[in-house]
């Protein structure tokens, strides 16, 4: 093995184990799920519980958040993903996602 291809390979360790680190740390964070709220307007008598009930979150690549630029036409609903690559996955098995989401739910 020659000095070039052995300095080439450890600059690519040096570089590989951040990069990988990067993607994990990006694929993980994703957004936090809302939590319906219950306020009470007496002490026996909880008020009307609020939902969110907007998309927020891709159903394809669960909790990342959504792009709407990017979406398709699913039961006379908009669908909204968060890369060019989930529509095409939504599409193969709509009905695996679309429990999922808020705008199928009601």
């Amino acid at each position: 093995m020659t000095a070039k291809t052995s300095s080439s390979k450890r600059n690519l360790a040096t570089w590989a184990a951040p990069a990988v680190a990067l993607v994990i740390l990006v694929l993980i964070s994703g957004c936090k799920k809302e939590q319906p709220t219950t306020q009470t307007t007496s002490a026996d008598q909880p008020a009307v519980t609020t939902v969110a009930t907007e998309q927020a979150t891709c159903p394809v690549m669960e909790g990342n958040p959504i792009n709407k630029n990017i979406f398709v036409e699913y039961k006379g609903k908009k669908v909204y993903f968060c890369c060019k690559g989930c529509p095409e996955k939504f599409l193969a098995d709509p009905d695996k996602y679309a429990a999922k989401l808020p705008q199928f739910k009601q």
